[in-house]
């Protein structure tokens, strides 16, 4: 009995302070130079999202999205899913027999 009683004393839980995300300052245009990065780096990833473009580039996601678009028009890219408009999964082109 006196196990069951003492469940509620032990100490409270103290409540965590909330942790403060910094303000990201990413571009919203590209620039000379991040424009010839992500010509140079972007294609060469494995994985092409508009987050990691995002990430990589400090760039805004609208940005990163027409980026995506840019390099599958040159051909630089190549769409992983396109049964979905939402996602945009690219990976860098192979040479594979039907290219």
């Amino acid at each position: 009995m006196k196990a069951a009683m003492a469940g509620g004393k032990g100490k409270k839980k103290k409540w965590s302070k909330g942790k403060v995300k910094e303000k990201l300052a990413n571009l919203v245009m590209f620039d000379k130079a991040t424009y010839d990065k992500m010509l140079k780096e972007i294609p060469k990833a494995k994985l092409i999202t508009p987050s990691v473009v995002s990430e990589r580039l400090k760039v805004n996601g609208s940005v990163a999205r027409v980026a995506i678009r840019h390099l599958e028009e040159k051909g630089l890219i190549q769409s992983v899913c396109e049964k979905s408009s939402k996602q945009m999964i690219y990976t860098r082109k192979t040479g594979g027999p039907d290219e």
